[in-house]
């Protein structure tokens, strides 16, 4: 599996897996949309899905269950982010995608081949998430078009 995205001025990207933070990301106040888990179901045909979360809440067993994806829970909240870190350069950061709004994804959105910052209306995004991110996005659904719809991604950062 893989997608391949020609971002003009930019780069190539060849991705075969997406990195997602789960709450405030994924899920506001802990809810995944319907509309959401459908776009997670078409990409996964083309990109290997990871939840990597500190699951705040406590759902993202049942959440990645419900989507059918791999799942990475971060066992303690000091050092979120050198752990994400970690999980992300064991899949390769050059072929992933991250998704992530928290201060503590600041690390992942930077290093990833592809950092795309959730700015939601749960919880927003951390001002060094944004400024780690290649791209910021008012929603899931909308950061998931962006390779479900490569024009969209295009549009954003060309040069």
């Amino acid at each position: 599996m893989a997608l391949t995205i020609e971002v003009p001025g930019w780069k190539t990207l060849e991705l075969e897996h997406a990195f997602l933070d789960v709450n405030g990301t994924l899920a506001e106040l802990g809810v995944v949309s319907d509309a959401a888990k459908e776009k997670l179901r078409e990409l996964s045909g083309s990109l290997e899905i990871h939840l990597v979360t500190s699951d705040t809440r406590g759902l993202a067993k049942d959440i990645a269950e419900d989507l059918g994806v791999r799942l990475t829970v971060i066992s303690t909240l000091e050092g979120a982010a050198e752990a994400k870190l970690a999980v992300l350069r064991e899949l390769g950061a050059e072929r992933t995608a991250v998704f992530g709004n928290g201060a503590n994804d600041a690390l992942v959105l930077e290093e990833a081949a592809l950092g795309i910052v959730i700015f939601g209306d749960a919880e927003g995004a951390a001002v060094t998430a944004l400024q780690a991110a290649d791209l910021a996005v008012r929603s899931i659904e909308s950061g998931l078009d962006c390779l479900l719809e490569p024009i969209r991604l295009k549009s954003g950062l060309r040069r």
